[in-house]
């Protein structure tokens, strides 16, 4: 068995008097794939942004690469790419990813920089601004600043969002690739179909652990209706 790459434990996120995480506990073993589920405001996105270190719990515990997500140490492992891409529209391609590779303390940002945009068949428009770029080729560029330190573990929220269908082919290729070169890969998604054929589904309804499936999440109608059933008994 794989050491476990993420580990919360009765993980909770509170704003104010709202409580968007409750008692949330989890398990994902190094070079796994877990898809996150779940309707608008079950606080899937609250759960990535705290896996990235980007928020911190209120109570409970949740680590990354055996430390506390929030330190330095496990923001290192992680390789985030958010439901916006963040892209700096005025730079290049490339500028946009020597300049996350230097953040990084990446050794030849150049050669990584290269690397990924040929990955991302990206090549060919290098030296285009950002902002010129269509959602898809904006999502392949930021999916690559994400991997540009070789992270152990790519968190996504969203990443499907306003992509059509090839680019959308194209994504999932991608993280299957991700997946088969051992990166530990978390998904946040409503879309049961981008969960068929992963590691492990989590469902969040209302905050909470609606359903955990491990092994192979069967064929997308039998988790479909697993999802439809765990979300309702939660409202």
């Amino acid at each position: 068995m794989s050491a476990p790459a993420i580990v919360a434990r009765a993980l909770e996120k509170r704003f104010g008097a709202t409580t968007v995480l409750r008692g949330v506990n989890l398990e994902v073993p190094a070079g796994a794939n877990l898809a996150v589920l779940g309707p608008n405001g079950a606080g899937k996105s609250t759960l990535l942004r705290m896996m990235a270190g980007l928020a911190r719990p209120s109570s409970g515990s949740l680590e990354v690469a055996g430390r506390p997500a929030h330190s330095q140490a496990a923001r290192a492992c992680v390789g985030y790419i958010g439901h916006a891409t963040l892209l700096y529209p005025t730079l290049t391609a490339r500028e946009n990813l020597l300049f996350a590779g230097r953040l990084h303390g990446v050794r030849d940002p150049g050669a990584r920089a290269d690397l990924l945009l040929a990955d991302a068949e990206l090549s060919d428009v290098a030296h285009r601004p950002a902002g010129d770029f269509s959602r898809g080729m904006a999502q392949r560029l930021a999916i690559a600043r994400g991997l540009v330190h070789d992270p152990a573990v790519v968190l996504l929220d969203e990443p499907y969002t306003g992509l059509d269908r090839r680019s959308a082919d194209r994504l999932a290729e991608r993280l299957h690739r991700l997946h088969g070169e051992a990166h530990t890969v978390v998904l946040v998604t409503h879309q049961v179909e981008h969960a068929h054929g992963m590691d492990a589904v989590l469902v969040l309804a209302r905050g909470r652990v609606a359903l955990e499936t491990r092994g192979n999440a069967g064929a997308v109608q039998d988790l479909e209706r697993a999802y439809l059933e765990a979300t309702d008994a939660l409202r």
